[in-house]
């Protein structure tokens, strides 16, 4: 199995463990809210191209609204089996799920406002390292500073060319989460005052 099998199955549980109506770190979306997500990102290629397309968002969100109203537990289900054989995930769920279970999982256990970070599998914080590099570029791409992720498994990594910096200091797993917009992270921030205030307020959203 792979890593993004693995996270996956490990989201669901907790998810199951906390209820469909615990709170989440996606805005006003409860644990149900996030579970429809998914099941419409991977089963509903029609309405799925509205989360990367704004103009049709409402569309998608009319999509997600009506499985949300499905029972829970068939919900979960669907999360838990994974793309189906038709899905355009299911040959790519290995590459391109894995930073999504992992931050959607983080969503859950940090939906009380709370950083509490695992202790994760080497492996995945590996992996991480290369998805966060991969989104901090647009993550980044508007700061007024540089961005330097400083990690103690595997060194130092820039965003950005202005004069002035902000070093980000902690996991790979936290420094991914900040990349993927996720503001409830345990990472040490180096910089001036202001600076560190507006890197925080940066939109980081794709």
């Amino acid at each position: 199995m792979s890593l993004a099998h693995d996270e996956r199955l490990r989201l669901v549980d907790t998810m199951s463990a906390v209820g469909p109506d615990a709170p989440t770190l996606c805005g006003e979306w409860t644990v149900r809210d996030l579970a429809a997500h998914l099941v419409v990102r991977e089963r509903r290629p029609d309405a799925s191209v509205g989360i990367l397309l704004p103009p049709l968002a409402g569309y998608t969100q009319s999509v997600q609204d009506g499985v949300a109203t499905r029972p829970f537990e068939e919900l979960l289900a669907d999360v838990r089996s994974g793309p189906p054989i038709w899905s355009p995930f299911r040959l790519l769920d290995p590459v391109a799920n894995l930073g999504e279970m992992f931050v959607h999982h983080e969503d859950v256990l940090r939906g009380d406002g709370v950083a509490e970070p695992r202790e994760l599998d080497p492996r995945l914080e590996k992996a991480l390292w290369g998805i966060g590099g991969l989104m901090g570029r647009k993550a980044y791409r508007s700061a007024p500073v540089t961005v330097v992720w400083e990690s103690p498994d595997f060194g130092t990594r820039s965003f950005g060319s202005a004069s002035r910096r902000v070093v980000l200091r902690g996991p790979a797993s936290e420094l991914a989460l900040h990349a993927f917009g996720r503001d409830v992270v345990a990472l040490a921030f180096e910089g001036d005052e202001a600076d560190v205030a507006a890197l925080k307020a940066l939109d980081r959203s794709f």
